[in-house]
């Protein structure tokens, strides 16, 4: 392996998240370098998703996700505008389709504003047809603060900080192994030229590898480290034009927020995440799930002609509940107490709303570590 190298902040992860745990974390004073296992930042689960701004409605009051998603999403819009990077504030609706899930709005609403959403409010079917004459239902819940990002922008933006900052990103850099010391961590490094390097503070923000990166990492208690599942989401494009300007939500199913219509920056219309379990990650789409995406779409967009959906692509999402258990699941972030070491700090269970939350992850990792 050669001469060690000697780091102070080493985050393990290139995606959205642990790119702004190292903005974060340079903007304070570290020397941060980030190891990306990939070609490239962001490859894996932040550029598989819907690339929604979330408000924050649906999670737990005082659950993590809704206290940072609110957060971040404040601090995420404002950043954007700052920094120029494409973003649009569109809205969403979510719809009932019957008389029963009214009812369930109706606690969305209260949901909503227990988590510090204040913009929400219910319009009946006539209004919803004002809004989006395509979309029907018997009544829906306005959401004015959910939008649609370029991630590969913001993540392009995360990655001029880190560097003005004088951190560093190196991609082709899978962590194989690490042990934690007195002193610090010690890590094993691969990739085209291996290496091993010493580090006064590691953060693993690996996303889906987050368990094994723990797994190999000695002096760690295996106990610290959550239960894992893996939800797989498939998505569908839709050929033509899109039937709304707003993102379309149905009422929610386990494990995920229903097969929503999602647009793009540029207009393209797209369906998903449905949610597939599955044993290990997989990105395949198959065509014969378009059967099930075609009954969901209809219940509010009854217009959906056959043949009209496209396989996409499909994301994972790194969770620490299973369908067992419901499917739902928080956020986990192990400062340097919980981990049980000082040089340790580890994320699981970082899937949506992380992209919207990443900001006040970065904040709250920052803080944990100060």
């Amino acid at each position: 392996m050669g001469e060690i190298l000697e780091l102070d902040c080493v985050v393990i992860g290139g995606g959205v998240v642990g790119l702004a745990i190292a903005r974060r974390l340079a903007i304070a004073g570290r020397e941060v370098v980030v190891l990306e296992s990939e070609p490239l930042t962001g490859s894996i689960t932040s550029s598989r998703n819907s690339e929604v701004i979330h408000a924050g409605l649906y999670y737990a009051a005082g659950s993590r996700k809704a206290e940072l998603c609110v957060k971040g999403r404040q601090a995420l819009y404002a950043y954007c505008r700052e920094r120029h990077v494409p973003h649009r504030q569109c809205g969403k609706l979510v719809v009932a389709s019957n008389e029963d899930e009214v009812t369930y709005l109706e606690k969305l609403l209260k949901q909503a504003a227990a988590n510090g959403v204040d913009d929400c409010y219910l319009i009946d079917a006539a209004a919803l047809h004002a809004l989006e004459p395509e979309i029907h239902g018997h009544a829906a819940l306005v959401s004015p603060s959910t939008g649609i990002i370029d991630s590969h922008g913001l993540m392009d933006a995360y990655i001029t900080d880190i560097e003005a900052h004088g951190g560093s990103v190196v991609v082709n850099s899978p962590v194989l192994s690490g042990e934690l010391t007195k002193e610090g961590a010690l890590l094993s490094v691969g990739g085209a030229d291996p290496f091993e390097a010493t580090a006064r503070l590691v953060v693993n923000s690996a996303g889906l590898e987050a368990w094994a990166v723990s797994q190999n990492m000695r002096g760690l208690d295996p106990a610290t480290i959550p239960t894992r599942a893996y939800a797989k989401g498939n998505y569908f494009t839709l050929a033509g034009k899109a039937p709304a300007s707003r993102l379309i939500y149905p009422v929610p199913e386990p494990g995920g927020l229903g097969t929503h219509l999602t647009l793009d920056l540029g207009g393209q219309a797209r369906f998903g995440p449905d949610v597939e379990w599955v044993d290990a990650p997989n990105y395949d789409v198959d065509p014969a799930r378009s059967e099930k995406f075609y009954a969901a779409i209809r219940k509010y967009w009854p217009h959906l002609k056959d043949g009209a959906l496209q396989p996409a692509y499909a994301g994972v999402r790194p969770k620490t509940v299973g369908r067992e258990g419901g499917g739902g699941g928080d956020f986990v972030i192990q400062g340097p107490q919980a981990t049980g070491h000082p040089a340790y700090v580890a994320l699981y269970g970082i899937e949506s709303p992380g992209l919207t939350s990443s900001m006040a992850i970065a904040d709250e990792v920052w803080q944990l570590t100060a």
